[in-house]
């Protein structure tokens, strides 16, 4: 897997150990796109799976729909704010979650944050992620 290219300027202060999974800061200019609490249905608002990673993964894909609707692509991501109901899971199953996470969004990390929550709306949901993108303004305008 390649890592892409941001569009942006990811912030990392040099003496600090190295972020993995995300970016510690990104600076971006462009017009801000801001995405409700995604969770993991589907376009019908049906759950087709129990399953926390499987969740994941939809959660992901629904980002990605929602970015594209705005014009604007995985990459252009600056933040994601994840709620989790289970913060075991979460981290008993962090490799399969980097799977998914990069076979959805790729090597593109931007800043992010983990939240656990005693429970979502939803019954069913156990992640909703909120999320921040800045498409960048035309170099033409």
């Amino acid at each position: 897997m390649t890592v892409q290219e941001s569009p942006h300027r990811i912030l990392h202060p040099r003496n600090w150990k190295a972020a993995r999974g995300y970016a510690n800061g990104v600076l971006a200019e462009g017009q801000t796109l801001f995405l409700g609490g995604q969770i993991g249905w589907n376009s019908d608002q049906v759950f087709e799976t129990e399953d926390f990673v499987g969740q994941v993964e939809q959660t992901l894909r629904n980002i990605v729909a929602v970015l594209a609707e705005a014009g604007a692509r995985r990459e252009h991501l600056v933040r994601l704010t994840w709620f989790v109901t289970d913060k075991s899971e979460y981290l008993e199953r962090l490799p399969e979650i980097g799977e998914v996470y990069r076979s959805v969004l790729g090597a593109h990390f931007p800043a992010m944050s983990l939240v656990v929550v005693s429970a979502l709306v939803e019954d069913s949901a156990k992640v909703e992620i909120e999320a921040t993108a800045v498409i960048p303004y035309s170099k033409h305008r």
